[in-house]
C-alpha cells in the first residue's frame, strides 16, 4: 500500500531508495515470526485474546510509522507491523476450522480467496490515492485507523475455542504440538504443495513488471489490465471451487488443479525462444487460476486432523506458504543468471512440478 510513496519517503528521511526498501524484508520477517506466535498463543488462551493483541500491535505501529522521523525506526516499526498484521492470516483459518468440518472449511477458504486476490490489486491504487490526498504519512495513519476499526468489529465475534479444548499443558515452554503436526504426512504434503504452487505466483509478482513492461514493452495501462485479469481469474476459480466442493472430493480437485498448472507451463516449453506476450499471459493466467482450486482445498485437508491445535497448525501452514513464496521471489530476482522471462518460466515450472510431486508423495500409502 505504501510502495507508491517510496520515493517521497526517501526524500522525507533524507536517505536512498535502498534504505526504504529494507522495510519490506523487515515486514516479511515480522509476518513469519508473528504467525507462529499468534497460532501458539491462540491454542492456549483462545482465539480472541491474541486477535486483540495482534490488532493493537498493528494499529500502534502503523500510527507510529506515520509519525516517525528516522528510517531506522521506520524499519523497526515495520517489523512490529508485520507481527501484528499476521494475526489475521492465522486466526481466520483457525476460527473457521473450529466451527466447520473439512468440506465446509474448504468452502470458507474459497471465500477468503476473494479478499486475498483483490487486496494486492487494490492496495497500490488506494495507496496512490492517499498519497495524492495527503502525503505518505496519511497512508500509515489510515492503516492504523483500519486496525482500530477491526479491533472494534472483532469484539462482536464469538470465541470459537472453548476452554475445555485449550492447550493448558505447561510442561513444555515451546509449541509442543509442532512435532506432532509435522509428523502428519497429509499436513506436510498439502502445505508444501500449496506453498510451492503459490511460490510460482510470488515469483510472477516479483518479475511481472520487468518481464511485461521492459522485455515485452507493454504499456502501463495494458499491464494494469493484465494484473486485474489475473486477480479476476483467481477469484472466479475460487468461487467455482466452492461449487465443485459439493460434488467432488477435495483431493480430486487438488490433483486436477496441479496437473492443469503443469500443463500450462509445459505448453510454454514448446517455444525455443521467448514466447509471445499473449501466450505467456495465457499460460500464467491458467497457472494462477489453478491456485483458486488448490489453495483452499489443500488448507482444509492440511488442518483436518488438527482440531485441538488448529491455531498452531494454521500458523505453520501460513509460515510455510509465506516462506516458500518469499524464497521463490528472491530466487527469481537475485539468483538465476538468465533473462527475466526465462527465469520466471523456469521458477514457475519448478514450483508447479514440486507442488505436484509433493502432493502425490503425501497421498501414497505407507507399505
Amino acid at each position: 500500500m505504501y510502495l507508491p510513496a517510496a520515493a517521497h519517503m526517501a526524500v522525507a528521511f533524507g536517505v536512498g531508495a535502498n534504505e526504504i526498501a529494507l522495510s519490506v524484508p523487515s515486514y516479511l520477517a515480522g509476518v513469519l515470526i508473528g504467525q507462529l506466535a499468534h497460532g501458539f498463543a491462540s491454542d492456549r488462551y483462545g482465539r480472541k485474546p491474541p486477535l486483540y493483541v495482534g490488532l493493537l500491535i498493528y494499529s500502534v505501529s502503523s500510527f507510529a510509522c506515520a509519525c516517525v522521523g528516522r528510517v531506522d525506526w521506520f524499519v523497526a516499526l515495520r517489523f512490529l507491523q508485520g507481527i501484528g498484521g499476521s494475526v489475521g492470516m492465522v486466526l481466520t483459518r483457525a476460527m473457521i476450522r473450529d466451527r466447520t468440518d473439512t468440506r465446509d472449511a474448504a468452502r470458507a477458504f474459497s471465500a477468503l480467496m476473494l479478499i486475498a486476490s483483490v487486496a494486492p490489486l487494490m492496495a497500490p491504487l488506494l495507496g496512490a490515492t492517499l498519497l495524492h490526498m495527503g502525503g505518505w504519512r496519511v497512508i500509515f495513519a489510515s492503516m492504523g485507523s483500519f486496525g482500530v476499526i477491526l479491533f472494534a468489529v472483532c469484539r462482536a465475534l464469538p470465541e470459537t475455542l472453548d476452554r475445555s479444548r485449550r492447550d493448558l499443558d505447561t510442561r513444555s515452554p515451546g509449541p509442543h504440538h509442532w512435532r506432532e503436526i509435522f509428523r502428519d504426512r497429509q499436513f506436510v504434503a498439502c502445505a508444501l504443495s500449496s506453498g510451492f504452487l503459490q511460490g510460482g505466483m510470488y515469483a510472477y509478482i516479483a518479475m511481472s513488471a520487468i518481464v511485461f513492461l521492459d522485455e515485452y514493452g507493454l504499456s502501463s495501462g495494458r499491464f494494469g489490465i493484465m494484473i486485474a485479469a489475473n486477480s479476476l481469474g483467481m477469484v472466479v476459480a475460487a468461487q467455482i471451487n466452492a461449487w465443485l466442493i459439493r460434488r467432488v472430493d477435495l483431493q480430486s480437485i487438488v490433483r486436477w488443479g496441479l496437473w492443469t498448472s503443469v500443463a500450462s507451463l509445459m505448453f510454454l516449453a514448446g517455444f525455443a525462444e521467448k514466447p509471445p506476450a499473449s501466450v505467456l499471459f495465457a499460460a500464467v493466467f491458467v497457472y494462477l487460476s489453478t491456485i483458486g482450486f488448490v489453495a483452499p482445498n489443500s488448507a482444509a485437508i492440511a488442518l483436518a486432523r488438527h482440531t485441538d491445535s488448529a491455531g498452531s497448525a494454521a500458523a505453520l501452514l501460513g509460515s510455510l506458504l509465506f516462506g516458500i513464496g518469499v524464497a521463490s521471489g528472491a530466487i527469481v530476482t537475485h539468483v538465476l543468471p538468465d533473462t527475466p522471462t526465462r527465469a520466471l518460466m523456469l521458477v514457475m515450472a519448478a514450483c508447479s512440478a514440486l507442488a505436484t510431486l509433493v502432493f502425490y508423495l503425501g497421498q501414497r500409502k505407507r507399505p
